[in-house]
């Protein structure tokens, strides 16, 4: 007795002549072709919603590889303190609900990794958000290529140092801005909390738009290049480091600092 499938089978032959049972063929593995081919971009938007990319950028010497560090809770390599990176660094913060963050740490240094690392993260493959990372004129002066000794500059050097590298940087997440359809978030980390600890709230507002401070004047004209509406900028104290007799913020009070940021971009995320 036929089998019911090979019944079944054989009235669709005799229902679609060659032609109609080639073309449903072609239609269904086309189908599943599609299905396939969509599946991985599929996944890749959900696995991008649970871990955003990150740009962390400033200028050299300020901490933006300490900072990575601690946000994903990671210890820092020996010397890490005075030795900057001149290529672009990549970390990740694992949270319990299968969400996070990937951090790509673009390097302070003039050079043309870092160059090649804006264009990164800022155009070939835009980032979801930034920190950008100023330390108050309290960067860690680097040697020139090529020259020994100890590096000096005045506190005075180094803020206009960083409101240079802020203007080089600002100016690519203008252009960014402009063209995504969903609002970009900055958020300014000052490092280094435990050398103005007394100072927290004023030094917060030098950074802060619409502060009147050289700084907070350039962040203005990034709000006015990108379209206030979409962009976000906050500005957050952090301390990398604290815990010593001579520090003026304590370890407790400088993880409380790096938590508020994790939050922060948490919420920016939409992950809370």
């Amino acid at each position: 007795m036929p089998h019911p499938v090979s019944r079944t089978a054989s009235r669709l032959r005799t229902v679609l002549p060659g032609p109609g049972r080639s073309a449903l063929g072609a239609g269904i593995a086309g189908g599943l072709l599609t299905g396939l081919a969509a599946t991985p971009e599929r996944v890749g938007r959900v696995f991008r919603r649970r871990f955003p990319v990150v740009a962390v950028t400033g200028m050299t010497g300020v901490g933006k590889t300490q900072l990575a560090d601690r946000l994903s809770r990671r210890t820092s390599a020996e010397g890490a303190a005075e030795v900057g990176s001149a290529v672009m660094e990549r970390r990740t913060r694992r949270g319990r609900r299968l969400q996070g963050f990937r951090f790509l740490v673009v390097p302070g240094d003039n050079a043309a990794t870092r160059l090649g690392a804006l264009d990164e993260v800022f155009h070939d493959e835009p980032v979801d958000g930034v920190i950008h990372v100023v330390a108050h004129g309290h960067a860690t002066p680097r040697r020139t290529a090529g020259t020994t000794g100890q590096a000096s500059a005045t506190r005075e050097q180094q803020l206009a140092s960083e409101l240079e590298d802020w203007t080089i940087t600002a100016h690519r997440i203008a252009a960014m801005a402009v063209r995504r359809d969903r609002p970009v978030w900055v958020v300014i980390a000052v490092t280094k909390a435990d050398l103005f600890a007394d100072e927290l709230d004023e030094v917060v507002r030098y950074y802060s738009p619409g502060s009147g401070s050289p700084f907070g004047d350039k962040v203005d004209e990034l709000r006015a290049l990108a379209g206030g509406a979409k962009l976000s900028v906050d500005v957050l104290p952090v301390s990398s480091q604290g815990g010593d007799r001579k520090s003026a913020i304590s370890t407790k009070r400088a993880g409380e600092l790096v938590d508020a940021l994790a939050t922060r971009l948490a919420q920016l995320s939409g992950h809370v």
